[in-house]
């Protein structure tokens, strides 16, 4: 009998951690715009400046358009220069040690929404991991996992935005939300890798949505 309400006990536990999940990734969606805002968000331009290491500041521009359409520009001495993108067929970044751009035959495009966006029917699978504090900012934490891949999501306790993201290779921390159109969007976010030599952070000033981008935006 204790061994049968044990396994109870753990169907229900599981069960519960499971909604939970569910519950959190869902009023995130809602607060942050709603899933029909997020859904008829077609394409988003961001501008602002990235900052390398202590001193190294450039302008940055962001183009993204559904499915997967996607370039980055800095501005280095007056001049736009690409340095990572997606035309829908090939992906490009740049070779730092070589000073160019390159094709990258094995390169995986991101999805234009994020991982939430009908997370279910993606093949995720979602678990609540309870809470945790990052900085002063009690957070509720979040495992996605869709095959090997495993995400971590920590959202505000009170506003249920995100917060910080924990992937593979990088960690991203997200803060000052601002209302653009009906959608809540982070304007700055931090990036940090064991490496540390891709490290960064963004501050936006910009942000136009469903913007239409001439034919060749996402050319190279």
């Amino acid at each position: 009998m204790k061994k049968l309400l044990l396994v109870l006990v753990l169907i229900f536990s599981h069960s519960i951690f499971a909604q939970t999940a569910k519950e959190i990734i869902d009023r995130n969606i809602e607060l942050s715009g709603g899933l029909t805002n997020w859904k008829l968000l077609n394409s988003i331009l961001l501008q602002g400046k990235v900052i390398l290491g202590v001193k190294d500041e450039y302008p940055i521009k962001i183009y993204q358009q559904r499915p997967n359409l996607t370039k980055t520009v800095i501005t280095i001495g007056g001049k736009d220069t690409a340095i990572e993108g997606y035309d829908g067929t090939k992906g490009y970044a740049m070779n730092y040690a070589a000073n160019k751009l390159q094709q990258y035959p094995d390169y995986v495009p991101e999805s234009f929404d994020n991982d939430f966006i009908d997370w279910e029917s993606k093949g995720f699978e979602a678990k609540y991991l309870g809470k945790e504090k990052i900085g002063n900012i009690y957070c509720h934490k979040v495992e996605l996992t869709k095959n090997v891949n495993v995400n971590i999501y920590y959202f505000d306790t009170k506003s249920y935005m995100l917060v910080k993201e924990i992937k593979k290779d990088e960690t991203l921390l997200y803060s000052e939300y601002k209302k653009v159109g009906n959608l809540l969007l982070p304007f700055r976010i931090e990036s940090s890798s064991a490496k540390k030599d891709g490290d960064y952070v963004m501050l936006i000033n910009r942000v136009d949505i469903n913007k239409v981008f001439p034919a060749n935006t996402f050319k190279f």
